[in-house]
């Protein structure tokens, strides 16, 4: 089984968290659905080129969260769950936004200009 989402690690952040988040989005957008079989820690290490201790977090803390369900004897799967909704979407967004405000307050810019620059940017993925 190979993984069902693909993730680009980025420097200088917790691999486990990166992978957690990615899951997470998987499971929101539909991508990863309720009773879909997840990865063992042995196959997600080898796909994704992590450290098999990293990859047990990542399943360990998708469980506590209830993302997904083990089963012995089975393996990991999706949790049954509501589909992802508008505002699970949304808070998915929480740590970039939250960037993205620091970062605008830094240079200076106000609440308009962000929402400027956003629609901007929003209207070149939409034309393409």
């Amino acid at each position: 089984m190979c993984c069902p989402f693909s993730i680009s690690l980025k420097p200088g952040l917790l691999v486990a968290e990166q992978v957690c988040y990615t899951v997470r989005k998987a499971v929101v957008a539909g991508q990863l659905r309720p009773g879909d079989k997840f990865p063992s820690v042995r196959v997600l290490s080898q796909e994704l080129r992590i450290n098999p201790n990293t990859a047990h977090k990542v399943v360990a803390a998708l469980v506590s969260e209830g993302v997904l369900v083990t089963t012995p004897a089975v393996g990991s799967g999706v949790a049954a769950r509501e589909a992802g909704g508008r505002k699970e979407r949304k808070e998915l967004l929480g740590a970039e936004v939250e960037w993205l405000v620091v970062e605008a307050k830094k240079l200076g810019l106000e609440l308009v200009d962000v929402q400027e620059a956003a629609a901007v940017h929003w209207k070149k993925l939409s034309t393409k």
